[in-house]
């Protein structure tokens, strides 16, 4: 997002999943940052909402600003430390939902292409075998709509580069519906809004150490 670019106001609200002493979960909605944007108009977002009645609570990961879906947030600096180090060591696992455009033709399949910015068109990312960070993502077909060019697809991403998902989609030739950065126009005119959703997010407590899983249903 360009620092020049003003957020249009995301009127759907933050739903919070869960609540304990240690973390909360939440299911941000499309059209919400995550954090702040550096533009001054740029302030409404996830964590500063969140804050308002939890002012402990800290950001740990990200999603896109048009991706909807699960997150989880720190409370305090020690749990912050604890699940960082989970996501950093890759043992969180994130699940997606997506409508892809054209029918996806095998059942199941893995992109596994390095990605770096685009700097010149940042923030889009790029696939560069020489410096790119390696980046796998595996696919499931759901569900094909072979009339609509459609296919509904679970995303599961091992490594967790910027617009990983996106990139990896489109490069397979199915770039995810309604997406503005990489799908061509007959993809891009499927959807009103970008069809990603983070469904389900597990990992570890960070006080108790116990599993934790949590899903929220894809609004689309």
């Amino acid at each position: 997002m360009s620092e020049d670019f003003i957020v249009p106001l995301c009127q759907a609200e933050v739903a919070i999943l869960f609540v304990d002493e240690a973390i909360i979960l939440v299911d941000k909605p499309s059209g919400l940052l995550s954090v702040p944007g550096k533009h001054p108009l740029n302030r409404d977002c996830l964590i500063t909402r969140v804050q308002q009645n939890y002012p402990d609570a800290l950001i740990v990961h990200r999603l896109d600003m048009d991706t909807s879906g699960v997150m989880v947030l720190a409370r305090g600096k020690d749990n912050l430390s604890h699940l960082s180090r989970q996501f950093q060591e890759r043992q969180t696992q994130k699940q997606y939902l997506a409508w892809v455009y054209g029918v996806v033709q095998g059942d199941e399949g893995q992109v596994d292409l390095p990605l770096c910015c685009d700097w010149p068109n940042r923030p889009k990312q790029m696939v560069d075998h020489e410096r790119g960070k390696a980046s796998l993502t595996y696919f499931e077909v759901l569900e094909r709509r072979a009339e609509n060019l459609q296919t509904k697809v679970l995303l599961k991403p091992v490594t967790g580069r910027s617009h990983q998902l996106r990139v990896h989609m489109a490069q397979l030739g199915h770039p995810i519906s309604g997406c503005g950065f990489y799908a061509h126009a007959a993809a891009f005119e499927q959807a009103p809004r970008l069809q990603l959703h983070a469904w389900k997010l597990a990992f570890n407590h960070p006080g108790t150490g116990v599993p934790v899983q949590q899903t929220a249903p894809a609004p689309f």
